[in-house]
């Protein structure tokens, strides 16, 4: 019937009140006919239909092939179309809301006076008053309300509310067809057990789809609209039972109508409800990869490309009904969380944490830690879990990260390879050495720091000289020292800025004399982003996690990588031809996940924290560990991680073998590539002066060493006493040493024997880097040189006459290199740890940080330390 219809059935029912439609019970109004001409006054002259907001949606979040992983949702709804409702569902929410919804213009009189009659005889609410268009209106003005003011005005349970819900339902009859208000109204109703609209409710109660509901689930879920909370299934078996008895109001109602025969009513009234309860988790907490998701979420609420302001990001996640597919890999996903697992466990203080990159277009293919994500019982501070993104920088969810080690020096060797460094060229180290000149950041301002002073591992302090490759291979601190100051520090820095580098507390990066010595704290994602950049041939990709985004309307748009060219491809190649010794003549020696592969060992200053990071051309990664109560505080000595102990965690020791076996497993279905080769007659052809011979005399001392001797060699120097060092955090003497005792050839092993199976003998002695030129004669040792200035191509002291050198043996006669690449420590004098009187903080930093959910305080990695006390390896 039309809205005039209806407006003529009320003035019939003027002797009530003029208003019984208004309500199941309407106080009577004296003046019959003044009150009907007032009735057909107030819904001739209709205000507009209600303003209508878009019905908030789940946001989902897909892997790279296309599979849920994750959600966000304010409220659980996912809207269809009319068309992809079962019909049985249609005529079961009709029959038992509004059986004449399509004979009456949006206010049903008969209706009304028939419920009015039929509650009153069942002495309860057995059938509604309400047109389903009344109902809609409600909905819709309780949906779009922005105040609480709004929201209970529109569920005010008075005449003025009834009455303005009525003249709307009318204006909305007008605006819309039947069938197109159906739709709404089953897209907006709450069902229950969270689910808010139809296709929620049929996953939500039977994990099906509105399309495919039969006729017990279509009664069931209209059954439960009229009184979602206490038919709720989830919260019992009394609330079922009341589900039950809705089920089978609605099965009588539909046979009364003719809708389905007494048989089939019967018979579905004897069936169970056939319930499968789907869980429909919200947020990252419930997520199957936590890590990742928070990473996207927090991607969604601080990038300006998804809105303009916070409000606007939070509303459009919460409520934008968006499928964001992203690009984690399950595969490498679970390879990194089984590596993890395997070595460290989720109650350990200790924390693991890995992030792996695409090269070429910076994708995140996975995000893993050690710990679960979520607060601990009783928001206890230490426990399995944290609610910190470990692999991430604190703008993505995550902790002040881990200051990066030695795995810095790969900007100092990108910086000398561009400025004209060849392979071989190297110079003489001193035993040791004080920054006290020759560093100035990019503002021009010297950052020396006298009060600082680095010797060589194992306190021989004797130096020797060392090209850019043993150097490199045998992470020589003083070297890359000296190196860093050949070049300049702030070249060296900008080389770090243009790989992406960036403080994961976002604070300027702070440029020391031991930035090479990887002072700054950092993440796992912005390192492996950066190691990308060498596998990509020197394209730098920003970080990427979202590909694609798909709105409520079906537009598809396209997320594409952010990338530049960082540093020349020769250049490039050049530092991963390096990089690649770190496996086979370095400090991951022993170590190899049978491809072609390059990294960098990274171990802090004490043993605060250790890296590894490194690429394939396929795959970057990079692996952090320490503790999460503060890594100053607590460093990795003496330490139970997993089920090993630890003397001391080492680049190689621990993020090593997380990064090997989680980088094979990922690349199990990759054919396997190699690094394009480097341009020989550019980076070939260097000289280190006094490399052959030293190597000669290393070679004949080991002749006259006895073999037991050679291979306890590091217990008797402890025994000894030779391998003092001062305590930065205690300002004391305390002998350090590694066990087992080491060959003076081969890395140490990280721990004793039976806890580090299968590891491959190292080669007795790598070969130095190939010679493009004839052979020479053979020259004494040089002293070691002053820092030069940055010449177009170096050429170190002693070398601007002499003719190429054959292929020669690595020598083993420079500081033999600990096995997670540290060659050197930092001694600085003074007050110990908490100072350093040439190059103060600037500010003060939490120590002790113990993994609590208090962001932007509690953050796990804060170090506590000094600016740039040196991290070894």
């Amino acid at each position: 019937m039309s809205v005039l219809r209806s407006i003529g059935a009320l003035g019939l029912a003027g002797a009530l009140g003029g208003l019984l439609a208004a309500a199941l019970a309407v106080p009577v109004v004296s003046g019959g006919g003044l009150a009907a001409k007032n009735a057909v006054n107030t819904f001739v002259d209709l205000p507009p239909a209600p303003r209508e907001e878009q019905l908030a949606q789940v946001t989902r979040l897909l892997d790279r092939n296309g599979r849920p992983f994750a959600q966000f949702y304010e409220a659980n709804r996912t809207t269809v179309r009319l068309g992809s409702v079962a019909p049985v569902m249609r005529q079961a929410i009709v029959a038992i809301e509004d059986a004449r919804f399509y004979e009456h213009g949006g206010l049903d009189v008969r209706g009304t006076l028939r419920a009015l009659l039929t509650n009153t005889q069942a002495g309860g609410i057995r059938q509604g008053g309400s047109s389903l268009t009344q109902q809609l209106v409600k909905n819709i003005l309780v949906e779009s309300a922005r105040t609480d003011a709004e929201r209970d005005k529109a569920r005010a349970p008075n005449l003025a509310r009834k009455i303005n819900e009525l003249r709307l339902a009318l204006a909305l009859e007008r605006k819309y067809r039947k069938d197109e208000i159906l739709e709404r109204y089953l897209n907006i109703a709450y069902f229950g057990a969270g689910a808010h609209g139809v296709q929620a409710a049929a996953r939500r109660f039977f994990s099906t789809s509105a399309a495919r509901l039969t006729l017990t689930q279509a009664a069931t879920l209209a059954g439960a609209v009229r009184m979602p909370y206490s038919t709720d299934p989830s919260l019992g078996s009394a609330h079922r039972e009341r589900l039950k008895g809705r089920r089978d109001l609605v099965l009588d109602r539909m046979a009364g109508l003719k809708l389905i025969s007494q048989q089939e009513a019967a018979q579905a009234k004897s069936s169970p409800l056939g319930l499968r309860l789907r869980p429909e988790p919200g947020g990252c907490a419930q997520s199957e990869y936590p890590f990742y998701c928070l990473y996207v979420q927090q991607e969604l609420l601080t990038n300006p490309v998804f809105g303009n302001t916070a409000a606007e990001r939070r509303r459009r996640m919460a409520k934008g009904g968006m499928v964001i597919r992203t690009s984690l890999d399950p595969v490498a996903q679970r390879a990194a969380e089984q590596a993890i697992r395997r070595h460290v466990a989720p109650e350990d203080t200790e924390v693991a944490a890995e992030a792996m990159v695409e090269p070429g277009t910076g994708r995140i293919r996975a995000m893993a830690a050690s710990k679960r994500f979520g607060r601990n019982p009783g928001d206890r501070k230490n426990g399995p879990r944290t609610t910190f993104n470990l692999p991430a920088d604190v703008a993505h969810g995550g902790g002040q990260g881990f200051q990066a080690g030695s795995t810095f020096k790969v900007f100092t060797l990108a910086t000398a390879l561009q400025q004209g460094w060849r392979f071989g060229d190297g110079f003489q180290t001193p035993g040791a050495l004080s920054p006290s000149q020759g560093y100035r950041n990019c503002d021009g301002r010297s950052v020396n720091d006298p009060g600082t002073r680095i010797t060589n591992a194992s306190g021989e302090g004797d130096g020797g000289p060392h090209s850019i490759e043993t150097g490199t291979w045998k992470s020589v601190n003083i070297f890359y020292m000296m190196l860093e100051r050949k070049v300049g520090l702030c070249n060296v820095v900008k080389t770090a800025k243009k790989l992406g580098v960036v403080r994961a507390d976002g604070a300027p990066l702070r440029e020391v004399p031991t930035f090479t010595l990887g002072i700054n704290e950092m993440d796992p994602v912005t390192v492996a982003a950066s190691f990308a950049a060498f596998a990509a041939r020197g394209l730098y990709c920003r970080p990427l996690a979202i590909v694609e985004i798909t709105g409520r309307d079906g537009r598809r748009t396209h997320v594409p990588p952010s990338c530049e060219q960082a540093i020349e491809q020769r250049v490039a190649d050049a530092v991963n031809h390096v990089l690649t010794g770190v496996f086979d003549k370095g400090t991951m020696q022993g170590q190899s996940i049978g491809r072609p592969a390059a990294g960098k060992t990274g171990t802090n200053n004490g043993y605060t924290s250790a890296w590894f990071a490194g690429h394939t051309p396929d795959l970057a990664a990079a692996v952090s560990v320490g503790d999460i109560r503060g890594s100053y505080k607590f460093p990795l000595r003496g330490v139970q991680i997993g089920d090993r102990h630890y003397g001391a965690v080492q680049g190689a020791s621990l993020p090593g073998p997380i990064w090997v076996e989680s980088m094979r497993r990922a690349l199990r279905r990759t054919e396997p590539r190699g690094f394009p080769k480097p341009d020989m007659s550019r980076f070939g052809g260097g000289h280190t002066p006094g490399l052959e011979q030293a190597l000669a005399d290393e070679e004949r001392r080991d002749r006259r060493t006895h073999p037991f001797l050679r291979r306890h060699r590091r217990l008797f120097e402890w025994l000894m006493g030779q391998d003092e060092v001062i305590s930065p955090r205690q300002g004391r003497t305390e002998l350090t040493f590694d066990w087992p005792p080491r060959d003076r050839h081969r890395p140490a092993t990280h721990t004793p024997p039976e806890v580090s199976p299968g590891r491959a003998p190292a080669p007795e002695r790598p070969q130095a880097p190939e010679r493009a030129q004839a052979p020479a004669p053979a020259r004494p040792p040089a002293r070691s040189q002053p820092a030069r200035s940055q010449p177009a191509r170096p050429q170190p002291a002693g070398r601007a006459q002499a003719p190429a050198r054959p292929p020669a043996r690595q020598p083993a006669r420079p500081q033999p290199a600990r096995q997670d690449g540290s060659a050197g420590r930092v001694q600085p004098r003074g007050s110990g740890e908490g100072s350093n009187r040439s190059q103060p903080s600037g500010r003060s930093r939490p120590d002790g940080q113990d993994g609590a959910h208090h962001p932007g305080r509690d953050r796990p990695g804060g170090n506590g330390g000094p600016p740039h006390a040196h991290r070894p390896g």
